[in-house]
C-alpha cells in the first residue's frame, strides 16, 4: 500500500475556502432554479391571457360585423324594393310621370351603388382590424415563446452542469473492501448525488463531546482529530453495537453494516478541523433485514 499523504495547514485553509465558495455556488444554483420555475409559471399565465384576449377581440369583431352587415343588407333590400316599384311605375306612367319615375330609379340606383361601396369598405376595414389583432397576438405569442425558449435554455444549462458534476465524481473501495458508490468531496457534488436519488444522504458536523451525536439512524462520537494529516478517529453506534473507526482519512468511505440493509452504510468526512469533522452519512434506499 502507498503511504498516506500528509497535509499542511494551508491545504486545510484552502479546503475551507473551497467549501465556502461551493456553498455559495449551491445557493446561487438553487435561487436560479426557483427563478426559472417562477418564469415558466409567468410565461404560462401570459400565454393564457394572450389567447383569451385574442378570442375575445375576434368574438367582438364578429358580433359588430354581424350587426353592421345585417343592417346594411336590410337597407339594400329596401332600396331594391323601392327600385322595383319605381320601375313598375315607370312602365305604367304618362310621359311626365315616366320622366319622374326614371329620375327616381336612377337616384335609387346611385344609392344602391353607394351602399354597396360602403359595405365593401366596411368589410375591408373589419378584415384589416382582424389581421392587425392577429398580428398583435402573434407578436405577443412570439415574445412569450422567446421567454419560454430562454427559460428552457437556462434549465438545459443547469441540467448540463449537474451532469458534468456527476460525471466528475469518483467511486472507490471503502475500508471494508466493498466497492463504494460515487463519493462527494464538496457540497456541490453532494447536491448532485441527492438529485440522483439512489441513496439517502445526511450531512453532519460532529465535534468532540462526551455524548455521541445522532446522524440519521446512527450515532457518532468523535474521539480524536489530526488536522495536519487530515486524519480522525470516530466511534459508530448502530444496532446497539459500538465500532471504532481509527485513523481514517478525508474523503475515505468508512463502511459498516446494520440489520436494516443488505448494503453497507458509509461515512465520508470531507473536512477535518480543530476538534470537529464535517461530512455526510449515506444509507441505502431499500431497508431490509440482511
Amino acid at each position: 500500500m502507498s503511504p498516506t499523504p500528509t497535509y499542511t495547514q494551508p491545504e486545510t485553509q484552502r479546503s475551507g475556502l473551497l467549501t465556502a465558495l461551493v456553498a455559495a455556488a449551491i445557493i446561487v444554483l438553487v435561487a436560479a432554479n426557483i427563478y426559472l420555475y417562477v418564469q415558466i409559471d409567468r410565461v404560462r399565465t401570459d400565454m393564457a391571457k394572450v389567447k383569451e384576449s385574442l378570442s375575445t377581440e375576434i368574438s367582438n369583431l364578429r358580433d359588430a360585423s354581424s350587426v353592421t352587415t345585417n343592417s346594411q343588407v336590410r337597407r339594400m333590400e329596401t332600396l331594391k324594393e323601392e327600385l322595383a316599384a319605381a320601375q313598375a311605375a315607370q312602365r305604367n306612367a304618362s310621359s311626365q310621370a315616366k320622366t319622374e319615375a326614371i329620375a327616381r330609379a336612377e337616384q335609387i340606383g346611385r344609392q344602391i351603388e353607394a351602399e354597396q361601396a360602403k359595405m365593401a369598405k366596411q368589410v375591408s376595414s373589419e378584415i384589416s382590424d382582424v389581421k392587425q389583432t392577429a398580428n398583435d397576438a402573434n407578436a405577443k405569442i412570439a415574445d412569450v415563446s422567446t421567454d419560454v425558449g430562454g427559460v428552457k435554455t437556462q434549465v438545459s444549462n443547469t441540467q448540463a452542469e449537474l451532469q458534468k458534476t456527476i460525471s466528475d465524481l469518483k467511486s472507490t473501495r471503502g475500508d471494508l473492501g466493498v466497492q463504494s458508490g460515487l463519493i462527494a468531496t464538496n457540497a456541490t457534488e453532494l447536491q448532485a448525488l441527492r438529485r440522483l436519488g439512489e441513496r439517502n444522504y445526511f450531512e453532519f458536523k460532529v465535534g468532540k463531546s462526551k455524548a455521541p451525536q445522532r446522524v440519521g439512524d446512527i450515532t457518532l462520537k468523535l474521539k480524536s482529530v489530526d488536522p495536519k494529516k487530515n486524519k480522525y478517529t470516530v466511534e459508530v453506534s448502530a444496532d446497539d453495537k459500538v465500532t471504532e473507526k481509527k485513523d481514517k482519512s478525508v474523503n475515505e468511505p468508512v463502511q459498516f453494516y446494520t440489520s436494516k440493509a443488505k448494503q453497507p452504510y458509509e461515512i465520508v468526512v470531507n473536512q477535518v478541523q480543530k476538534d470537529m469533522i464535517v461530512g455526510y452519512l449515506t444509507t441505502p434506499k431499500e431497508q431490509a433485514t440482511r
